[in-house]
């Protein structure tokens, strides 16, 4: 097995439960960890032996510009659709930051961590 991690992703999105946050939005990160056997690719250095990160990027961006009320709604999906994307992929963790969260205090970040397994 290894692991494939993409770290940092950046996106303006419209999350939260406040209307204004609906319509303002907000700046947010996400880490994403996919484990996955990494053998073949290895050995092969053929893209399609692999997970292709471009499209674990294009499913984090699909998914953080869909408005949710909860960062762990937009993580279940993100995990979700990987493992319905991609096959190889056994276990996904994705970590979702809302950058500067109206919370009344000087606050960097709030962060979800979720993980899902194949079942």
């Amino acid at each position: 097995m290894g692991v494939i991690k993409l770290k940092n992703i950046r996106t303006f999105s419209y999350h939260g439960c406040l209307i204004e946050e609906g319509k303002i939005g907000s700046d947010y990160t996400v880490d994403l960890k996919v484990k996955t056997n990494l053998e073949k690719s290895a050995d092969t250095d053929h893209l399609l032996d692999t997970v292709d990160y471009v499209h674990l990027n294009k499913i984090v961006t699909e998914e953080m510009a869909i408005r949710s009320h909860l960062l762990e709604h937009v993580a279940k999906r993100i995990n979700n659709r990987v493992l319905a994307e991609i096959e190889t992929v056994e276990k996904t963790t994705v970590w979702v930051s809302k950058i500067n969260p109206p919370i009344g205090g000087d606050v960097e970040s709030v962060t979800i961590k979720m993980t899902e397994i194949r079942k």
